[in-house]
């Protein structure tokens, strides 16, 4: 069974012990929060406060397999700051969870709900188990279970999952009816990204690749380019990079390679965005998808482009290929695609990085949506999901691109000192409860 160490990762390095270092997800996250710390020069004490999370909890998960058999999984749940509101974050089922990568990413939840300005804090949690390898039941009760052991902690005015990797709106609603049948009645907003027909938001689903869209417009006017014809580069052609993919194609641009862990395929003319699309929705994955040359995902982030947009996994821009990087404009769709290690890289490059806790803000501001109309039982249209979506983003950019300005610093460290100065200001107002 999967421990709770760092896992050992498989790339060869001169120097393995620096190099998994520069790939820990909660390394990384510090390194941004230490530098923008240093730039606002905060308090000693809120320092100390926002290093920390609030609460980490580790439950064991004992399940009856379909075979007769019991198991018993490791499930975390992190509730890194709820200064600004009730915890938010997903929670992902995957064979490498750990609590360093569960930490970091509750961090980057509460960073990344106060860069847009919702009043949420951070929350992250996850499963050690491969989804892949087990039944619709069984993933039930996992996830049933691991919901009951939570369950203390959940709430729609305390802590409100949200789907991750290798979770989807099926998962929330086990989540959701589980907290309802411990409380005894129906509580619709203990979780975000479920199905419309339980109270979830329309535009949900699109919402992360549709931040990604926006923010890159934004970014590509500030840099004097077109949007028709810029050419897109997407690692990533799940939920996220699909959707962004074929938004950015809507507004004239080019895609020009894709790719899933099978590998990718790039067409210097241009791909049909929804006929792969569909291609995946009847195969699964792009293997064999056959329109233009295929291409490793290592080799594709590296070629030429306006728009690269990574939107897969964690660590894939490091210190050995950010030098490789020959895209103009990288927009994190995925969580923690590049290693504080090749940021000062893609820096010197001139590359105009739009960071992760801006990019991909798209998916929790609708989730923030949904808890809004469930709270308050008044459901929206999509159109007006999406033009609240858009105005939230546009602003978003426009903060952080003036405080780049100010401070001459990049998008990244700049986004880390707006979230984290609105994280500061919440933290001296309610000062410490002794």
């Amino acid at each position: 069974m999967a421990d709770l160490r760092l896992p050992t990762n498989s790339i060869v390095h001169p120097d393995k012990d620096r190099f998994l270092s520069e790939v820990n997800p909660f390394e990384a996250m510090m390194a941004r929060f230490d530098r923008a710390a240093e730039l606002l020069d905060l308090e000693p004490g809120i320092y100390k406060v926002l290093r920390n999370p609030e609460k980490t909890i580790i439950v064991s998960i004992p399940v009856m397999m379909d075979s007769g058999e019991v198991e018993v999984f490791t499930g975390i749940r992190c509730l890194y700051n709820t200064s600004r509101g009730p915890a938010k974050g997903g929670i992902r089922f995957a064979p490498n969870v750990s609590i360093d990568e569960v930490k970091a990413l509750a961090a980057w939840m509460t960073w990344k709900c106060a860069v847009v300005n919702i009043p949420f804090g951070g929350a992250k949690g996850g499963v050690i188990c491969d989804p892949l390898k087990m039944s619709m039941g069984e993933l039930e009760r996992v996830t049933r279970r691991y919901t009951s052991a939570i369950i203390s902690t959940l709430g729609p005015d305390s802590d409100v999952p949200a789907p991750d990797v290798n979770t989807n709106e099926r998962v929330m609603a086990w989540v959701m009816d589980t907290y309802s049948m411990h409380v005894g009645h129906t509580v619709n907003a203990v979780t975000t990204g479920k199905p419309v027909a339980m109270g979830g938001s329309l535009g949900r689903r699109e919402a992360t690749g549709r931040g990604c869209m926006l923010t890159t417009r934004e970014a590509l006017a500030h840099l004097g380019m077109p949007m028709k014809g810029a050419t897109v580069v997407v690692q990533g052609f799940g939920n996220v990079g699909s959707i962004a993919a074929e938004l950015m194609q809507a507004e004239g641009c080019k895609i020009i390679a894709i790719s899933d862990r099978t590998g990718g395929w790039v067409h210097r003319k241009g791909i049909d965005v929804k006929h792969a699309m569909a291609y995946v929705q009847e195969h699964t994955t792009l293997e064999g998808y056959g329109v233009g040359e295929p291409i490793a995902n290592e080799a594709l982030l590296e070629l030429e482009c306006d728009v690269l947009l990574p939107a897969a996994l964690e660590n894939v821009i490091t210190t050995k290929n950010a030098a490789n990087i020959r895209a103009k404009v990288v927009c994190e769709g995925a969580n923690g695609p590049t290693t504080a290690g090749a940021d000062a890289i893609l820096d010197e490059k001139g590359v105009f990085v739009i960071p992760d806790i801006l990019a991909n803000a798209g998916g929790v501001t609708v989730s923030y949506f949904e808890w809004v109309q469930n709270r308050g039982g008044y459901y929206w249209s999509e159109q007006v999901v999406n033009d609240r979506l858009k105005e939230i983003m546009v602003n978003a950019f426009g903060e952080v691109l003036k405080l780049s300005s100010q401070h001459k610093v990049n998008m990244r460290t700049a986004s880390y000192m707006l979230s984290i100065s609105r994280v500061s200001m919440v933290h001296k107002l309610r000062g410490i409860y002794a």
